[in-house]
């Protein structure tokens, strides 16, 4: 009775639920799904990170190739992010080139990496006006389940800090470029961006980490992003229901707690890795 109820009054069902401030899964209204994170999974990459928020597992390599850097930022390297929704990961996705979904994720950490200054683009530069570094950050969704900026967010955090660049030297006499596979540094993280969201029910009720249903379901998202200071990155709110100072500050206050908890736990694995 309940499934059927479920299939014909998705939205009444839910509400049921948040009226005795829980959720069909078993979470309260401000409790996030349990969070895992691997670092170092790909041995390919220059650094990598798989990510579980819940059912959502989302996976970042981070390749590092040489280029020239822009006539107008001589002494910058380059951060290219670009999250994929394959069909592997949901029905709801098709083949081809990249949908909505997708290419608003993509800027969404575009932003992310610009707003918090996480890595001076300057570090990634090795001869002004001649040689830089390029990482490209590829983040791949596994399984989708909602809440995807967020684990996108965490994997892209969590694989920067896993990466080794070799050392590089431009031989005068020559002019070309010499990489040292044996002496690595690992990229210097300024700055550690972690996302947050939240679904608006109703227009007025906030809940956290939200389901793929309860996205769906949902009148409104929001994501706050924050950083170690507890300073505010960023606020991305995909139109929906407009939220009220009050909330939205109860939201920031939120992310800042949630901040602490991905910071320890991405602490927690680093440490826990042998150094090479």
């Amino acid at each position: 009775m309940a499934t059927a109820f479920k299939t014909v009054e998705p939205l009444e069902y839910y509400r049921r639920f948040l009226k005795e401030n829980c959720r069909p899964d078993g979470r309260e209204l401000g409790e996030f799904r349990a969070t895992t994170v691997n670092i170092g999974s790909i041995t390919t990459a220059d650094g990598s990170a798989l990510v579980k928020l819940g059912n959502t597992t989302v996976i970042c390599g981070v390749k590092a190739e040489l280029a020239a850097p822009a006539a107008d930022s001589a002494n910058k390297g380059y951060i290219v992010p670009n999250v994929e929704l394959p069909p592997l990961c949901s029905t709801r996705f098709r083949s081809g080139p990249p949908g909505e979904e997708a290419q608003a994720a993509s800027q969404f950490i575009a932003d992310v990496i610009e707003n918090s200054q996480m890595i001076a683009k300057e570090d990634l530069c090795i001869v002004s006006g001649k040689l830089a570094w390029v990482l490209y950050c590829d983040i791949i969704c596994l399984d989708y389940d909602g809440n995807i900026l967020d684990a996108s967010a965490f994997a892209l955090l969590a694989a920067l800090k896993n990466v080794q660049l070799p050392s590089v030297t431009i031989n005068e006499e020559t002019g070309l470029s010499e990489v040292n596979l044996k002496q690595k540094n690992r990229l210097i993280i300024r700055k550690h961006p972690v996302a947050t969201s939240f679904a608006i029910f109703d227009d007025t009720l906030l809940i956290v980490d939200p389901t793929a249903e309860e996205e769906d379901l949902a009148t409104g998202t929001v994501t706050i992003v924050t950083d170690d200071e507890d300073k505010l990155c960023s606020v991305h709110k995909p139109g929906g229901s407009p939220l009220t100072g009050a909330k939205l500050q109860d939201c920031i206050t939120r992310a800042v707690t949630r901040h602490k908890e991905v910071k320890k736990l991405i602490d927690k694995v680093i440490k826990s890795i042998k150094p090479q």
